[in-house]
C-alpha cells in the first residue's frame, strides 16, 4: 500500500493550555486532549484512511522542547487561503515570519510562523 512519507507528527509544547488555544484559534479546529502517564497530548482532528497525516501537541518536561530551528510541519489551511489563518496568528500569541508566498501554480501557497510555544511551523493552501 502506498502512503505519504509522514505517518504522524508531534509538536513539542511547554504550556499545553496556551498551545491548544493557539492551534484551535489559528486553525479553527478542536483538539482532543489526552493524558498518557507523564505525557500530555492534544491530538489534531484525524480522519482514518484519508490523505495527510495525523499528529499531536505533546508536553513532556525534559523529553522534548519547542524550537524555531528544527523540522517544519506544514498545516493545511482549512479555509483554502493561508491569509485567513494568518490573520489569527498574532492574536493567538504567535508571529508571522513569512507572509503568503506562492510556491508554484501546481503546489499553491505557503506561509511561515512562530507558534505560541516558539516552534516554527508553516501553513499551506492551494489558493
Amino acid at each position: 500500500m502506498q502512503s505519504n512519507a509522514v505517518g504522524w507528527f508531534e509538536v513539542p509544547v511547554t504550556n499545553m493550555n496556551r498551545a491548544i488555544k493557539f492551534y484551535e484559534t489559528v486553525l479553527n479546529i478542536k483538539l482532543d486532549r489526552n493524558q498518557m502517564g507523564p505525557l500530555d497530548m492534544a491530538w489534531f482532528p484525524m480522519i482514518d484512511e484519508s490523505y495527510g497525516s495525523a499528529g499531536s501537541l505533546v508536553c513532556h518536561p525534559g523529553l522534548q522542547k519547542p524550537s524555531a530551528e528544527g523540522v517544519v510541519i506544514y498545516f493545511t489551511a482549512r479555509s483554502g487561503d493561508v491569509n485567513n489563518e494568518l490573520l489569527r496568528v498574532e492574536g493567538a500569541g504567535g508571529k508571522v515570519l513569512q507572509p503568503k508566498t506562492k510556491i508554484s501554480d501546481e503546489y499553491g501557497f505557503m506561509a511561515l510562523l512562530i507558534d505560541s510555544e516558539g516552534n516554527r511551523v508553516a501553513l499551506h493552501s492551494k489558493g
